[in-house]
């Protein structure tokens, strides 16, 4: 593997690396970029048990008819990119 000149983290978003490119070009100094605040973990928690009931709860809701409706769209956009290849 090439040894790298650079080893700094490669910026994600755009226009994180355009202000990037830009305080090179013009020598300002600004402070680096921090992400977003840590999330709440009770929130964390709150959304988890949510998402846990969702499905089963989607599930149960639906005809026997309409899970198969949906199964067999899911399985034919599955097969579909394969069968171009």
């Amino acid at each position: 593997m090439p040894d790298r000149s650079r080893k700094k983290k490669k910026a994600r978003d755009l226009n994180i690396l355009a202000s990037q490119i830009v305080s090179e070009a013009t020598k300002e100094e600004k402070p680096p970029y921090e992400p977003e605040a840590e999330k709440n973990p009770a929130v964390v928690e709150l959304g988890r048990k949510g998402g846990l009931k969702g499905g089963k709860a989607r599930a149960e809701k639906l005809s026997p008819e309409r899970r198969r409706e949906i199964a067999k769209k899911a399985a034919q956009a599955r097969w579909k990119s394969k069968s171009k290849e």
